[in-house]
Formats: structure tokens, C-alpha cells, sequence
């Protein structure tokens, strides 16, 4: 169980980084935050945008917090999470992580892998 906040973000980045493999930029990656964008035309929510967000990451003072874009875009895709990650969302999109072990890793991989697939189905990626 790591509980030190930079182990839990050096944690999730790594889990994070292989996405720009698959198409996703980051604009910030430094040793307190990162995220991942898709730079792709797309149409979300009505509204033409030269670019999506994914997800993102940022060491904070007493957790460090996850952005899942997915979940504010798709609210019903909360039902493709689970339930031991949902318990650190707060707000729409926002993971709150104080401590993570390998099994919540998994979930949070399992998020985004799932996350990554609704982009690509989307065209968003």
C-alpha cells in the first residue's frame, strides 16, 4: 500500500503515460501533474472543439486527484466503474487518491482502458 503522494502519482502516471502512444498528447508532465489530451476535431455536447481532454493527474497538499473526463461527457459511463474506485469520486470527474495499492491500480487501468475504448468507438481519438 503506497500512501506517499508523489509514489501514488509516479503510480497512476505510469499507467497513464502508454495513452500517448495511442494518440493522447500530454501538455503537462512534470513531477506534480500530468494529463492527456486528444488533438483531434471533434463534436462533444453540441459544441465543435479542436480538442478533448482525457484525463489527468495532479499532486495536491493531502491527495493527489485523478480527472476522468469521460465520466462529465458520459455520466452513464460511471456504471463501467468500480465501485471501490466510484467510493473516491467527488464532484463529477474528480478521483480523490489518498492511498493506492496494486487492486485499485487495476481498477484505475481498467478505467481508463475502458475510457480509451469510447474515445476511439467515438472518434475522439
Amino acid at each position: 500500500m503506497k500512501t506517499d503522494l508523489i509514489e501514488i502519482f509516479q503510480t497512476v502516471r505510469a499507467g497513464m503515460q502508454p495513452y500517448e502512444a495511442l494518440g493522447f498528447t500530454s501538455r503537462l508532465n512534470s513531477d506534480q501533474e500530468y494529463d492527456l489530451w486528444s488533438e483531434k476535431n471533434v463534436t462533444l455536447l453540441g459544441r465543435e472543439r479542436k480538442e478533448i481532454y482525457f484525463a489527468g493527474l495532479k499532486v495536491l497538499k493531502s491527495d493527489v486527484t485523478l480527472h476522468f473526463m469521460l465520466l462529465y461527457t458520459n455520466p452513464e459511463a460511471r456504471d463501467m466503474v468500480h465501485p471501490d474506485l466510484l467510493k473516491l469520486l467527488k464532484g463529477k470527474s474528480c478521483f480523490h487518491l489518498k492511498k493506492i495499492d496494486d487492486l485499485l491500480m487495476e481498477h484505475i487501468a481498467d478505467a481508463l482502458d475502458k475510457g480509451y475504448k469510447i474515445y476511439k468507438q467515438n472518434e475522439w481519438v
